[in-house]
């Protein structure tokens, strides 16, 4: 198969990656598993390299040879988008290629919390949205912007490596900026960010001490501010984030996340027993308490804040999973290898 029809058959296949690794036929993810493509034979370091160039620009080539690693994204055909990482493993190239849907799905669509709406109706604040790699956080954000974009007036600024879900402006004025396309650095289209007169920013991954410092700051400025970051739970993104900050300034950080963040989605995207996956997630909401316990550092009392405050909208993993359970969705073996306390 070229390179072309085998993204067409993660689609046709209703997978979520596509992997190509000299030694080892095509491999696709489908519903979280790793799966052959049919009928493919082990893939050669020459047939890997062909493959791959297939969907670079010779500039791309230049910057992949140099730096051995290259993040872009790839349009087939109009059909869909894919969120490329093309790397070098054991002397040959080797590329991860993520589905990127061209329609985005609404936040009702993708079973997300209810109050995902509200989220889309804030002037300003911080919103994270955690969990691991390929458990659906960009796509989360995209509802929650795509609404944002059909129902307010509003400038949306996105800062992305690369750019995923792409925009077409509604009521919403949309900006997408990608790095090194569009921007040289993280670090220039942030500190530009302010001087583009945004309601809302979106910063694809919150990375390093620059991106947490920058993301903050913009939040603090009266602006909505939306971000991702790999950590599994509520408890465990705040103290990422106050922890990237050196000692003497972790204080000052404490207090400006505590005046700043609206609510914390952590997420995971859970096989079904039925097949296919479905989206199980913790919620803390910046409450008054919640606040408290940022400022004065007490980070492990915040599970038993969410547990004990469902009437105001948090719900921990746990009880998400044990819903799913009780509606059928999935087992409790599957529940209990997901749970962040690994009881259900």
């Amino acid at each position: 198969m070229t390179i072309q029809q085998l993204l067409q058959y993660v689609i046709d296949n209703k997978g979520s990656d596509l992997h190509v690794v000299a030694g080892a036929p095509p491999t696709i993810r489908l519903d979280g598993a790793l799966v052959p493509v049919a009928g493919e034979t082990a893939v050669t370091p020459l047939t890997a390299q062909q493959l791959i160039n297939g969907v670079l620009s010779v500039e791309q080539k230049e910057v992949l040879t140099v730096n051995r690693e290259l993040d872009f994204s790839f349009t087939l055909a109009e059909k869909a988008r894919f969120r490329v990482n093309a790397y070098q493993q054991k002397g040959s190239l080797a590329a991860a290629f993520r589905l990127v849907p061209a329609v985005i799905p609404g936040i009702d669509e993708l079973g997300l919390p209810k109050i995902c709406h509200q989220f889309a109706t804030l002037k300003q604040g911080f919103i994270l949205v955690t969990g691991p790699t390929g458990h659906g956080k960009s796509t989360t954000l995209a509802a929650i912007l795509e609404e944002i974009n059909k129902t307010r007036p509003v400038h949306i600024v996105t800062i992305e490596d690369p750019v995923e879900y792409v925009y077409v402006s509604a009521r919403a004025l949309v900006s997408q900026r990608e790095i090194r396309q569009d921007t040289h650095s993280w670090e220039i289209a942030l500190r530009s960010a302010l001087r583009e007169d945004p309601d809302v920013v979106l910063i694809g991954e919150m990375r390093d001490f620059e991106t947490i410092a920058a993301a903050l700051t913009i939040a603090e400025t009266g602006h909505l501010v939306f971000a991702t970051l790999h950590t599994n739970s509520a408890a465990q993104t705040v103290d990422r984030i106050v922890d990237v900050f050196p000692e003497s300034q972790q204080a000052q950080a404490r207090l400006q996340l505590s005046a700043n963040l609206e609510a914390v989605l952590s997420q995971r995207l859970i096989p079904k027993t039925a097949g296919g996956r479905v989206v199980a997630y913790e919620i803390m909401l910046a409450t008054p308490a919640v606040k408290t316990i940022i400022r004065e550092g007490k980070t492990h009392l915040i599970d038993n804040i969410i547990m004990t405050s469902a009437e105001s909208g948090m719900v921990t993993m746990e009880s998400t999973l044990a819903r799913l359970v009780k509606e059928g969705v999935i087992n409790v073996e599957t529940a209990q290898a997901y749970g962040l306390k690994r009881r259900i």
